[in-house]
């Protein structure tokens, strides 16, 4: 267990590295901290801290740098994620303002994240179990080709190409008018329930068709947007290069997989607030010289999924936390009201 003085230097050095991005040694933790000791102290101290893991020197003659475990002591002794100002909070409102639809908050949302925390954002496409079937539109495209477009409550629309088999405009406009007199206004489960049973309802010349169309009608409001990851800020990586152990290029590949997002954000999302994995704490390999923080975002049990930034280890915290779960917090609401 570490003393307050060994706790404090750890701070300075975490603080002074990240702004600094070199190696941190005793005279200058003095010269800029009101640390109370002399540098040979300082020494005495950060030899015990080296000796534990937390400080490594990565060169003979050159000071100290965090670890991996000495930035998880480090966020994990931060008092508490400081709020965002009042300009700050304003800025997000207004970049939020005026959103169409989920697909509308989602990217302005990966936007923001990667504006403000100058790291790369990942949002993930929200649940929202109570959102109902607000209008099914069935186009003709060309002679036997047409387009199912489903569009919800939230706004969310969703569109698949399908075959019409060669159904008359008039078909398509009956079977059109039939399955939104059946399943608008109903849930995804229920208009899934409706629709295994609307060819009964149907007069048989429009059975060919409606198998058709109806299957893919079922496919897109079971589709889960849980799935879907969106990612912004990449070229913001290009800024550390020096950070990553071998080269950032596998950490880009691992960015385009979303399989390994998914994981990413379920793990450190969690529920409550904002949760930060750091460098070998992360399950993917690629992604070990990199940190995340993430955060759930949603309202009761209705809306939940998780967003965050992925960036080096080197990275201030106390700002991209307060970051994270101000937009996570604000998006939440946002969906919520709408």
């Amino acid at each position: 267990m570490l003393d307050d003085r060994k706790l404090a230097i750890l701070r300075a050095i975490v603080t002074d590295y990240v702004s600094s991005q070199e190696p941190v040694g005793s005279r200058a933790l003095v010269d800029r901290h009101n640390l109370g000791v002399s540098p040979a102290t300082v020494r005495n101290d950060m030899a015990v801290l080296e000796d534990e893991g937390y400080i490594t020197q990565p060169h003979t003659s050159a000071g100290r740098i965090p670890t991996d475990k000495g930035y998880r002591l480090f966020v994990d002794r931060l008092a508490a994620v400081k709020p965002l100002s009042v300009a700050e909070r304003r800025a997000i409102q207004t970049f939020m303002a005026g959103a169409l639809d989920v697909d509308d908050v989602v990217r302005r949302t990966v936007r923001l994240l990667a504006q403000i925390t100058q790291q790369v954002a990942i949002v993930q496409y929200p649940v929202l179990s109570s959102a109902t079937v607000r209008l099914i539109e069935l186009l003709v495209l060309t002679p036997g080709r047409g387009l199912v477009i489903l569009v919800n409550s939230t706004g969310r629309v969703d569109q698949r190409p399908v075959d019409l088999l060669g159904a008359t405009d008039e078909q398509v406009a009956d079977l059109r008018g039939r399955l939104n007199a059946a399943v608008v206004g109903l849930t995804p489960s229920a208009a899934v329930e409706r629709l295994s049973t609307l060819l009964d309802d149907l007069p048989p010349e429009l059975h060919p068709v409606a198998s058709m169309v109806t299957a893919t009608v079922m496919e897109l409001t079971t589709a889960d947007p849980a799935t879907r990851v969106v990612v912004g800020g990449v070229p913001n990586l290009t800024r550390f290069g020096d950070q990553f152990e071998t080269t950032v290029k596998p950490v880009l590949e691992a960015l385009e997989e979303q399989v390994v997002l998914l994981r990413l954000l379920g793990e450190a999302g969690g529920t409550g607030d904002v949760t930060v994995r750091i460098g070998h704490e992360n399950p993917y390999e690629p992604l070990q010289s990199t940190s995340v923080v993430a955060s759930a975002y949603g309202h009761a049990d209705d809306l939940w999924a998780s967003m965050g930034i992925v960036g080096p280890t080197r990275m201030d915290y106390p700002s991209t936390m307060a970051s994270v779960r101000a937009v996570a917090r604000y998006v939440g609401r946002f969906l919520a009201e709408g």
